[in-house]
């Protein structure tokens, strides 16, 4: 059986190695910042100028991460570029580019497909290649393997590429990178070995699996679990709400039952860069093996519908008021995909305020965390957050409570917003001008 390069196990585990990371995101910056503590000299790869930039001036581009720790990266001999012909200078190459869907929700395998096409003229023996794009069972194989071997490279002697899911969740504050057990699988036993000596390093908990297909799908088992229960408690939300029942006074109840239940709360809609997505990439595989995969599709379809369904429940309120949601001043607590973070990918605050827009509400936003509304992939909105007083909050028709941020002042909101459509359960007191959705 094929062994690593016994020197670059040694230099992996002695921390005498440089580790490439290529995409500087959410996923890529705190992976550099714990391998730099971790005592790595790290080089960083993205194709935003704007990133290399910042990163090399020492300065975070991400709320949650202080630049002092990015500082004292780049002190420690960490840089980033934009060159992918320097990937040779590093003994890994670990690969953390955006995996979305297209506009018809199959998935969207250019960023990870351009990046392999980019770095494999430059690879060379005795590398580890990580994968951590949240990905369909069989990415690895089918889409980087053979473009690392067409470059005269045999993946399992000269060259060793694993599959290894990322699992950070911005705003957690009882988890970082290094505490987070890292699944690891290998496309032969010897890239697993690597695999391990790569992770080893940085992480106190390393998870061998027996393949990369096993890593892949580990990764979708987490989210679509998530998404599935989230699906399921939304639902349940909408028939509570018929029925005149509290659902949070209902979770927590169930909450205390010591085995068998986990809590999940509902919301406006799915966020972020795994949960809303990744569902969808098991769906599109599947269909190659002939299988329907109903049970996702159905907590998709529930999900999906849960930015409509707040929208319904506002004009609804507005209706009470003798108003129209045409021409009603309404003002978005919250924008970010979860409390507490800056992360705007896939938030459903967009999708409502596009909602919205399209009824002709003029709209307004707060933030602390999103100054201004940034350039999305489906959406554009020319707007900046604006600052909670009194009066900007009574001068509105409504106050739609998407994101739960700790930073907001909710006695104030309660206090002068003239209609406040709460989406997370926030005010548990009933109040006349207080709606749930």
């Amino acid at each position: 059986m094929d062994h690593p390069d016994p020197a670059l196990l040694e230099r992996l585990r002695n921390r005498e190695s440089t580790i490439g990371i290529v995409g500087l995101g959410y996923v890529g910056l705190p992976l550099l910042l714990r391998y730099s503590e971790a005592g790595y000299r790290v080089l960083g790869f993205d194709v935003d100028p704007k990133k290399v930039e910042k990163l090399n001036a020492g300065q975070s581009y991400i709320g949650q991460f202080e630049s002092e720790r990015v500082a004292q990266a780049v002190a420690n001999g960490s840089e980033a570029t934009a060159d992918p012909a320097r990937i040779g200078e590093a003994d890994s190459v670990i690969i953390c580019v955006p995996t979305p869907l297209d506009r018809y929700r199959e998935p969207d395998l250019s960023f990870v497909i351009g990046t392999i096409e980019q770095l494999a003229p430059h690879l060379r023996k005795s590398q580890v290649v990580s994968l951590e794009s949240t990905t369909y069972p069989g990415t690895t194989e089918e889409e980087l393997l053979p473009r690392i071997e067409a470059q005269g490279l045999e993946v399992g002697k000269d060259i060793f590429l694993v599959y290894s899911p990322e699992r950070e969740d911005p705003g957690n504050k009882q988890f970082e990178t290094r505490t987070i057990p890292k699944v690891v699988g290998g496309h032969t036993p010897a890239c697993l070995e690597a695999g391990k000596a790569l992770y080893e390093g940085a992480i106190d908990k390393i998870v061998p699996v027996s393949s990369t297909r096993a890593a892949e799908m580990t990764k979708l088992l987490e989210n679509i679990h998530r998404a599935v229960n989230i699906g399921l408690v939304n639902e349940m939300k909408v028939v509570a709400d018929a029925m005149d029942i509290d659902i949070f006074e209902v979770i927590d109840a169930a909450a205390s039952k010591p085995f068998g239940f986990t809590a999940y709360y509902p919301g406006p809609g799915l966020g972020g860069h795994c949960i809303p997505i990744d569902p969808f990439y098991l769906t599109w595989k599947a269909r190659e093996y002939g299988l329907n995969t109903r049970f996702i599709e159905l907590s998709g379809e529930v999900n999906r519908a849960m930015p409509e369904y707040v929208v319904a429940k506002l004009m609804d309120g507005l209706n009470r008021h003798g108003k129209a949601l045409n021409g009603a001043r309404v003002l978005i607590l919250g924008v970010a995909y979860k409390k507490n973070v800056d992360d705007m990918r896939e938030t459903p605050a967009a999708e409502i305020m596009e909602k919205i827009a399209a009824r002709g509400g003029n709209l307004s936003y707060s933030d602390p965390h999103v100054p201004h509304f940034p350039r999305m992939r489906n959406y554009k909105f020319d707007l900046s957050s604006v600052e909670l007083t009194p009066e900007a909050l009574s001068t509105q028709d409504a106050v739609v409570l998407v994101t739960n941020h700790d930073r907001f002042d909710y006695v104030l909101v309660r206090q002068h917003a003239p209609l406040l459509i709460d989406t997370r359960g926030v005010y548990r007191e009933p109040a006349d001008h207080i709606i749930r959705a």
